[in-house]
């Protein structure tokens, strides 16, 4: 079975686990071969949203060191899912889609190595906590779909990777490295560029085993929440590229490309570099949940910085909108993303369920079918902003980004210019390290897209967001958007409406658009990287 049934289903869980082992583990020890035979037979029971259980039996191969030279497997392993039959009958998986599915949080340790089933994978080990998300607005009802699909703290939800074995996908879960990891001298080897690293040489080694490892090796979609959809991003952005060579040899990556087909990315937290610029100009005027506000001279410069950044970029908005700069893009997100967010929110409401959320929020004007608002009235429907300014480079060197960008057996670092001159943790320098701007290079995806264009990138684009995500800008994604639809790509952007950090509402309609964009079932016809 193709897509066929399991095209439209929507999983949110699934029961019934059972299993028989087949053979041993297939742990390469070294070796960068997958062994084909090394998997464990199981069975699993996967409910989708309308209630219908599907009966999956799968080949599931528990952790695989992806690389020669692993500075620690317990990161650098991959699980691998091959359906083989879907409610009694027998699918072949060769050619089918690969879903690479991490569930990096956080920019934290993400591990598989005690995975025993398909969803195995888990953020935030080796300690540490992942940042917290904004919850959907108390006032407001749950989108339709939204249950069981928010993760507020970043990392993957079950869902695409219980929708994808049930669709007849293969599902490939990577664990890599991440920021609190140091070793026994207090040296950290875990932070940036690690993660990203650490998914290309996963992709590398998939690649290397093609006719082993089940799946078509060059129909590859990675899907990503959060940090780990900032670097599901970052991955389909650079594919091939160069500057990560040096980094990939270190490890004993396989000798294959790193390019994928194409991204799945939830709310990314990425362009950290211009980050604390854009979530200013979004939240600035957004009072923390305290009722405090944030100290609005930090917040003016903050803004300044992003109206010459935005101006820089030369982007022009999707749908013939023309020119994007700070002076217009709350015009660009209310006509692009909010209004028709709210409007399909609506339409898919009850005429009394309406009624009553129209009643709770009058900001809104319905008429002939569609909601209109302003851009003033929607920051006071989101309400508290969730970050203080700056938002990622701390002056206090207290954001997880900072730790993202430590090195050696420093912790925290700051990683811009503005940052650092007003370091308040008593630095004796207040300069960013030398090796920050290669490592920021290394970590964002606009820099494949607009500074060096990559044309080994994936071409194939689906990003979601909360309209009430204040855990970053929503500039980021719809620059990423732009940017992608301006160098001629396939793009799929919208906004989930009053849903929080990790929503992920549609996700019956990602499987379904796999297929779409890959020629599943349909003799392949999706463009090749």
């Amino acid at each position: 079975m193709g897509i066929g049934a399991a095209a439209g289903v929507a999983a949110v869980g699934g029961i019934a686990l059972s299993a028989q082992a087949s053979s041993n583990s297939s742990s390469s020890s070294g070796s960068l071969t997958f062994d084909p035979d090394g998997y464990s037979k199981l069975t699993k029971t996967i409910t989708d949203t309308e209630g219908t259980e599907h009966d999956v039996t799968y080949h599931f191969w528990k952790a695989i060191t992806y690389v020669a030279d692993p500075v620690d497997a317990t990161y650098q392993s991959l699980i691998v899912s091959a359906p083989v039959e879907i409610d009694g009958k027998t699918v072949d998986p060769a050619d089918a889609p690969i879903l690479l599915a991490n569930s990096i949080g956080g920019y934290m340790p993400s591990s598989v190595a005690d995975a025993t089933e398909v969803g195995g994978g888990g953020s935030a080990m080796g300690g540490g906590a992942a940042p917290s998300g904004a919850a959907p607005s108390s006032a407001t009802s749950a989108a339709p779909g939204a249950n069981g699909n928010t993760n507020a703290t970043g990392g993957a939800t079950s869902s695409n990777q219980l929708l994808a074995l049930a669709a007849g996908y293969v599902v490939i879960e990577p664990g890599a490295r991440g920021r609190t990891l140091k070793n026994s001298g207090g040296e950290y080897y875990g932070t940036a560029p690690a993660a990203i690293v650490d998914l290309k040489a996963a992709v590398r080694y998939i690649r290397a085993n093609k006719g082993l490892i089940p799946g078509d090796v060059e129909r590859i979609v990675s899907a990503g929440t959060s940090a780990g959809g900032a670097l599901s991003s970052l991955l389909g952005a650079s594919g091939d590229s160069p500057i990560y060579e040096k980094y990939l040899k270190e490890l004993g990556a396989a000798d294959a490309s790193d390019a994928i087909f194409a991204v799945g990315t939830w709310c990314p937290i990425t362009d950290l570099e211009h980050a604390d610029g854009a979530y200013e100009w979004n939240w600035g005027t957004n009072d923390l949940s305290t009722g405090k506000q944030v100290d609005q001279s930090v917040s003016k410069d903050l803004k300044a910085q992003f109206a010459e950044y935005q101006a820089g970029l030369k982007l022009r908005g999707l749908d013939g909108f023309g020119p994007l700069n700070a002076r217009n893009y709350d015009d660009y997100l209310v006509e692009q993303y909010l209004r028709p967010s709210a409007t399909r929110y609506l339409t898919d409401l009850s005429d009394s369920d309406r009624a009553t959320y129209l009643a709770a929020n009058t900001f809104i004007t319905w008429s002939a079918g569609k909601a209109t608002f302003t851009w003033d009235d929607f920051l006071t429907h989101v309400g508290a902003r969730k970050k203080d300014t700056p938002a990622f480079d701390a002056f206090d060197l207290s954001a997880g980004e900072n730790n993202e960008f430590g090195a050696g057996t420093t912790e925290n670092r700051h990683f811009t210019a503005y940052g650092a001159k007003n370091d308040s943790s008593g630095l004796s320098t207040r300069r960013v390290a030398a090796d920050i701007p290669e490592k920021l290079n290394l970590m964002n995806p606009m820099y494949h897209l607009v500074e060096k264009v990559n044309d080994r990138r994936s071409r194939h684009w689906w990003i979601r967001l909360g309209t009430n995500d204040s855990d970053t800008s929503h500039v980021v994604s719809a620059n990423l958007a732009a940017r992608l639809d301006n160098l001629g790509d396939d793009v799929n952007h919208l906004y989930y409406w009053d849903q929080g950090h990790g929503a992920n509402t549609d996700p019956g309609d990602f499987i379904t658009w796999i297929a779409e964009v890959t020629g599943h079932g349909k003799g392949k016809k999706g463009k090749r990287n």
